[in-house]
């Protein structure tokens, strides 16, 4: 066996274990840059976590207002007038719709809320508002992006969009803020709103509500009327005794609907829970940040010690097989000038 072979076997090893004791030697060396990093971090976590301002989260419960006699339009006469009605070539229609899963799908679409944000003049204290005055109640602007004396915006954007937000800006800004949740047990629906101003943030529950039910109230009577000015017209057109009696039946029906959607305030989602402004902030969590924080400074500078370790090492571990190869092979070239010097003796 020559230097090289014997070199071979003793210094590259198939296996390359773990070795626990000089890992935590390696972390234990480093334990000075550790601290300076996880301290670093910490602190700079705690100076977020203060800086955040406090998000409060006002909620309301609702639960489906119970169906009225009449709301729905034709459709809720189909069953029991359907046959009379198909003699004259009307169709009725069929299968009722579910009002509340209709109202939510509705509060939650974009028409609804941009006109919601235009009719309450949200697109200020939506956009622009950076934090909340506990002491004076109000609400703080930021300036950088909307002058409050000139009522003029000035956050700098990049074109398409405008300093002033767009309607579906301002429409994805307050999908963020709103959460819609549904019970299938007992079909309650809590609605909640997140907002700096806890005051704020209730004030727009009671009027998401309000506007909720003033907009199906308004769709179902607009939808009764046309039905009503449909079967007068149907009635003047048919000779028929029995359809002039399902028609005088179906006027009426559609004459209540309209009358009970008059009198309903809570014509769609009933409130169980009314909204109220919360005393405590729901974010953000100030040391679940610092904690999170100081964790992830602590995991990075174990890498960072380690990664120096073994590159440090390795990089001796190279140098001086170098030095141990070229050692070998000048032993091994030097080898045969002894062996002809000894012949010659």
């Amino acid at each position: 066996m020559n230097s090289n072979e014997f070199y071979q076997q003793h210094h590259f090893p198939e296996d390359d274990e773990i070795d626990l004791a000089e890992l935590w030697y390696a972390i234990w060396s480093g334990k000075l840059l550790i601290i300076a990093i996880s301290g670093l971090f910490a602190i700079s976590s705690i100076i977020y976590a203060i800086n955040q301002p406090n998000i409060y989260k006002a909620t309301t419960l609702l639960a489906p207002a119970s169906e009225q006699g009449g709301a729905g339009g034709l459709a809720k006469m189909a069953g029991q007038f359907g046959g009379l009605a198909s003699l004259a070539g009307i169709n009725l229609g069929g299968g009722g719709t579910d009002k509340t899963g209709l109202a939510l799908e509705v509060l939650k679409s974009r028409v609804f809320l941009e006109s919601f944000i235009n009719k309450h003049q949200l697109l200020v204290p939506l956009m622009a508002a950076k934090s909340w005055d506990v002491n004076s109640n109000t609400l703080i602007i930021n300036d950088e992006i909307y002058n409050e004396t000139t009522n003029k915006w000035l956050r700098e954007v990049k074109a398409p969009k405008k300093p002033e937000p767009s309607s579906w800006e301002a429409y994805k800004a307050f999908k963020e803020i709103l959460t819609i949740t549904s019970d299938k047990e007992t079909g309650m629906i809590t609605l909640a709103i997140e907002h700096y101003s806890p005051e704020i943030a209730t004030q727009w529950l009671l009027w998401l509500v309000s506007d909720i039910n003033e907009a199906m109230r308004d769709q179902d009577k607009a939808e009764a009327q046309r039905s009503i000015d449909y079967l007068t017209t149907k009635l003047q057109e048919t000779q028929l005794a029995d359809m002039q009696t399902v028609f005088y039946q179906l006027i009426e029906q559609q004459t209540k609907t309209i009358m009970l959607a008059e009198v309903s305030l809570e014509y769609v989602l009933k409130t169980i829970d009314p909204a109220n402004a919360p005393e405590e902030k729901a974010k953000p969590k100030r040391a679940l940040i610092v904690v999170l924080g100081t964790m992830l400074g602590g995991i990075l500078s174990v890498l960072i010690v380690l990664i120096r370790y073994f590159t440090k090492k390795g990089a001796a571990t190279k140098l001086s097989n170098t030095k141990l190869v070229a050692n070998n092979k000048e032993a091994d070239s030097m080898q045969p000038t002894q062996s002809s010097q000894v012949l010659g003796k």
